[in-house]
């Protein structure tokens, strides 16, 4: 068997295998991509009443202020995922481990948006570990790799062509030119 029609055997059922996981990725992929931009996906960060100083109010003040808002879930510490702290707009993003997040002003308090954040949601989805974490390291760790395989593939079938066209022009370039025989050398 030769190597072009190996790589396209290759590339044929490995692109049946990875069909659906490398879609799940793809469509994933694509709306992190866009998550600054949608707000649906990831709620936009507010600015609050002092930008860039350090933050005048304490942890407990920042989860008391979350805790007003019943449809994030947070009454406690253990109800809160993560909290990114925004120095340069001012305000803490607290995430709840409902998947709500909760916007505090680091000076006042003051509760600026509660949205709920499907970012985590859809980047789990992306590397698999939503489904279980068994799938992220035994399916789409390989899918990952197998696109690696159908990409090195891809662009040797893509570039067979022109190679092909450039060896016939070296060849029909060499047969044009006259070598000279032995006798004309002495």
């Amino acid at each position: 068997m030769n190597a072009k029609r190996l790589f396209r055997q290759v590339h044929y059922w490995l692109s049946v295998a990875v069909f659906i996981p490398a879609a799940i990725m793809f469509v994933a992929g694509g709306m992190l991509m866009l998550k600054k931009e949608i707000e649906w996906i990831q709620p936009g960060t507010e600015r609050g009443a002092v930008e860039s100083t350090i933050p005048t109010i304490s942890y407990e003040q920042m989860v008391e202020a979350a805790s007003t808002h019943p449809v994030a879930g947070v009454q406690e510490w253990t109800d809160i995922d993560r909290i990114d702290l925004r120095v340069d707009r001012g305000i803490a993003k607290l995430r709840a481990n409902s998947g709500w997040e909760v916007q505090v002003d680091t000076s006042t308090a003051e509760v600026l948006k509660v949205a709920y954040r499907r970012s985590d949601t859809i980047e789990a989805i992306h590397d698999g570990s939503w489904f279980a974490d068994w799938i992220k390291l035994y399916v789409f760790l390989p899918v990952g790799i197998i696109l690696i395989i159908m990409w090195g593939t891809g662009g040797y079938l893509f570039a067979l062509p022109y190679l092909a066209k450039s060896k016939k022009k070296r060849a029909k370039k060499a047969a044009a030119t006259p070598v000279p025989n032995s006798r004309e050398i002495s």
